[in-house]
């Protein structure tokens, strides 16, 4: 069977549709220029919000919107991720976002690609996880996700969140707060991988609402307020279920999700391509995937290979009990990768899957490897 085409997106962001657009300046990522980084106020834990410490490669769940990149260097993202040439080659629209854009950073973006490449701008997101990270795949770097509206639209929102204010205020908050929309931009869902880092790339000076509702390990909705730009938010986004609500009052909402692993081979990785295959390059998600799996398998065994020589030389008796588990446990990897990377024609381009779990008390966290396996002692 052949597989669908996959979706493209219909629209354009503002920028396309400005009269004069900024000249593409040739400038490279600088991180004294850059990077304007301020330390989150505060850092929300795995354990605050119901669920155990061992949960995920990290006690940390998500902090508080930060101050990261200078407003030189949102203009430089936005010109490389918004251009003609990438919109027209990367942009897909699914069926829980209209509109995103990806797989475009080593081709299209070489400021991005070094942006979150540079050895300061992972010290800063590894210090903030609480674990040292590296970029997924070259392939997760800048995805964009684009929400437009008509100056019309928004002004119309505007007028009616004014409205709503003045009405709460007169009846004492009686009626609620109508004008926080929980509609969601993206619906319920966890993250295919351990770590994103949500950056705004939109003015959110008329913005109400953008918050990310996050559903604790007890079933209750918590919301983190959405970042202006320049800020972001680094959240393990594998294992919560969570979503972006609706901003209300703004023309766009850009934002810039860049993923993370672990950068040790010895930590357990649960990741999976559940969201990202159907607005994908298969072949090359799939190279990339594969690869630094392999490469991690690769790593362990040479390290598990040292320990047995080592301890056969020097005249110790074998330790078959540590030999099987790890074996097992490298068995279990490798079925793992084998099951995310499903037959291109099974793959339904622009379908991704959506949690629907209103009811929930308790969720359980993906786990591809063993806690047990959590980190695999080095040599």
């Amino acid at each position: 069977m052949t597989q669908p085409a996959m979706p493209k997106a219909t629209f354009k962001p503002i920028i396309q549709n400005q009269n004069v657009k900024r000249k593409l300046q040739n400038i490279s990522f600088d991180p004294k220029e850059h990077l304007t980084y301020e330390q989150p106020k505060s850092v929300i834990m795995m354990k605050d919000i119901g669920y155990s410490e061992d949960t995920g490669i990290s006690p940390v769940a998500v902090s508080e919107p930060f101050r990261l990149f200078s407003t030189e260097c949102i203009q430089k993202f936005r010109d490389e991720a918004l251009s003609d040439q990438v919109m027209q080659s990367c942009s897909f629209k699914s069926n829980l976002a209209p509109c995103s854009v990806r797989g475009y950073a080593t081709k299209y973006a070489p400021f991005i690609y070094d942006a979150w490449h540079d050895p300061d701008t992972l010290s800063t997101i590894s210090k903030i996880a609480g674990v040292d990270l590296i970029p997924m795949m070259n392939y997760e770097i800048g995805h964009i996700n684009i929400s437009v509206k008509s100056e019309k639209q928004a002004s119309e929102e505007r007028a009616a969140i004014e409205r709503e204010r003045k009405s709460y205020a007169e009846d004492e908050g009686i009626a609620g707060c109508p004008w926080e929309d929980d509609k969601p931009v993206v619906g319920w869902h966890t993250d295919s991988y351990p770590f994103v880092c949500v950056t705004m790339l939109s003015d959110c000076t008329n913005m109400v609402g953008g918050e990310t509702a996050l559903r604790t390990g007890n079933g209750d909705v918590m919301k983190v307020r959405g970042p202006q730009m320049g800020y972001a938010v680094v959240m393990q986004g594998r294992y919560i279920t969570h979503q972006a609500l609706r901003a209300l009052g703004a023309q766009e909402r850009i934002t810039m999700v860049t993923s993370f692993r672990p950068k040790s081979p010895f930590l357990a990785d649960d990741t999976v391509l559940t969201t990202v295959r159907p607005i994908s390059d298969l072949s090359q998600v799939y190279y990339e995937f594969g690869r630094y799996r392999l490469e991690m398998l690769e790593e362990r065994v040479r390290v598990q290979l040292k320990r047995l020589r080592e301890a056969h030389t020097a005249g110790k008796k074998t330790d078959t009990k540590a030999l099987k588990q790890f074996l097992e446990e490298q068995d279990h990897f490798l079925q793992r990768t084998n099951e995310e990377i499903v037959l291109d024609e099974n793959v339904v381009a622009g379908h991704q899957p959506e949690l629907d779990i209103p009811n929930e008390k308790t969720l359980s966290p993906p786990v591809e490897e063993s806690r047990s396996a959590k980190r695999v002692k080095a040599a």
